[in-house]
């Protein structure tokens, strides 16, 4: 194996220093940071685009969950994309779509169009990781692979963490446009260094694409999140039920297309090995929960406690720090004494931290919800790397390059997912907590109860994927894995 993938590396051993792969990686690095960054900058501009767009906060939350679907729609094409027309290619026009997409954005004038060119932008953003993260795999050589994947992983981290200070900055001291604006830049720094520095991949043989799964699973998992999201209000509501049983049927035609074609879009023969299925279960139930309450946080300190959105941006800060500081522990664990040990920690944070949030009232103090945030991240921070290494290590070999494909987009999907359910259980917990308080204090504290409500219900998710972490095992393929790399 190591020699088919050694002919595109410099020369290995002593000789390799960052310095020969540092301008590539900067150009992966920066469209990365772009992309991730994008998918945190809105949230804390909801509360400011609900008043703008004169729109209710579950139409609002689409332009979030329009993008991270359109970026799992896109993530497992990414493969025979570049092995089409090249990585290089596909890599550069992704972030020029990208781009244009982001400029639209800023000139969007009505809800509906905010979420059509949040799409275009979720196509552009969504091949750069997958790609950026394979040129990095082949630049670099085998034994190095762990610290240069580890230096892709700083803007994964940093960019959660600017986002939201970033657009509460820009939100609040020039307009919301900006948040879309300021990736223009951004994007055009990208293509420079790109198509300075990127070496150009030969191209594989494509191997024939998965149509039906290409147009199945879109459809399958856009529908059931629009069945979530208006599950949120009522879970027998005719909208409800349409999407839950066209998306539903659409997955199961989707699974079937998947299992039969000689190279589906998403490899789900994985699941057959009983170690990847229970790690990438507990990961789904870890996400649900963090991701469904991501949009909650601006929201709870903007509209409940009044902070200004520069305010939100910094207070959530310790979460970011928290998942920078326990990143790099976890990983040095994982190796020590496996995946359990670091996502039990990290689970029982987790769980605590939105338990603790589920409790906030008017007068919680600021610390207090710094440091359940500190925690959240923290956990986080244990867990996602404990868990990503389990899964990968778990894939039998010969599906390891299928496998990142599968991961990324069903983190995607279920993002999406959960940011629909829990934005649409707010809203109608909201609607019952109004009618219960009488009219003075009506908002506040419906809403106070609302987010205790739906913390609560994250906290019991949580709750379910420290019980699951209990039953992972080291998965039997670890001797492969390490002889091989």
């Amino acid at each position: 194996m190591h020699n088919h993938s050694a002919a595109h590396h410099p020369p290995q051993g002593g000789e390799f220093s960052l310095k020969q792969i540092f301008a590539p990686l900067l150009a992966v690095i920066i469209g990365t940071f772009m992309v991730i960054l994008d998918s945190t900058v809105v949230n804390v501009a909801i509360p400011t685009l609900v008043e703008y767009f004169d729109a209710s906060l579950q139409s609002i939350q689409w332009s979030v969950t329009a993008y991270t679907l359109a970026l799992s729609a896109v993530i497992p094409l990414a493969g025979w994309m570049s092995d089409q027309f090249q990585a290089k290619r596909v890599f550069l026009a992704s972030i020029g779509l990208f781009t244009i997409g982001s400029i639209l954005c800023a000139f969007a004038q009505t809800t509906e169009q905010l979420i059509f060119f949040r799409v275009l932008q979720g196509i552009g953003g969504g091949m750069v990781s997958p790609i950026g993260m394979t040129m990095v795999y082949r630049l670099a050589p085998p034994h190095q692979r762990g610290s240069v994947i580890g230096m892709l992983g700083i803007p994964m981290l940093l960019a959660p963490a600017l986002g939201p200070v970033l657009s509460g900055w820009l939100v609040e001291y020039v307009t919301w446009q900006w948040i879309f604006l300021i990736n223009l830049p951004i994007g055009i720094a990208g293509i420079v260094v790109g198509r300075k520095w990127l070496p150009s991949f030969p191209s594989m043989q494509a191997p024939s694409l998965d149509m039906k799964g290409m147009i199945l699973g879109p459809l399958a998992f856009s529908m059931i999140t629009f069945g979530v999201s208006e599950g949120g209000v009522s879970w027998t509501s005719a909208r409800t039920l349409t999407g839950l049983v066209i998306g539903g049927l659409a997955l199961i035609l989707f699974v079937i297309s998947c299992l039969r074609h000689q190279q589906p879009l998403l490899e789900l023969r994985v699941f057959r090995s009983s170690d990847f299925t229970r790690g990438i279960v507990i990961s789904w139930i870890m996400q649900t929960a963090l991701f469904g309450t991501v949009l909650l946080f601006p929201l709870l300190l903007q509209q409940m406690k009044e902070y200004t959105p520069l305010e939100t941006g910094l207070i959530m800060l310790p979460q970011a720090l928290g998942s920078m500081i326990c990143m790099p522990i976890a990983g040095k664990i994982f190796d020590k004494v496996g995946a359990r040990p670091p996502l039990l920690v990290g689970m029982t944070l987790i769980t605590g931290a939105l338990f603790t949030m589920s409790c906030l009232t008017l007068d919680t103090s600021l610390a207090i919800i710094m440091s359940a945030l500190f925690l959240l991240g923290s956990g986080m921070g244990l867990s996602m790397m404990a868990l990503n290494t389990h899964v990968l290590n778990a894939t039998p070999r010969h599906l390891v390059g299928r496998v990142t494909p599968l991961t990324s987009a069903s983190q995607q999907v279920i993002s999406s997912f959960a940011i629909a359910g829990f934005t649409g259980y707010f809203a109608s917990r909201m609607t019952a907590n109004m009618a219960h308080t009488t009219a003075e204090m009506k908002m506040l504290q419906a809403s106070a109860a609302s987010f205790g409500e739906t913390f609560f219900l994250a906290a019991c998710i949580a709750g379910a994927g420290l019980i699951a972490s209990l039953f992972l095992r080291k998965p039997k393929q670890q001797e492969a894995a390490t002889n091989e790399g």
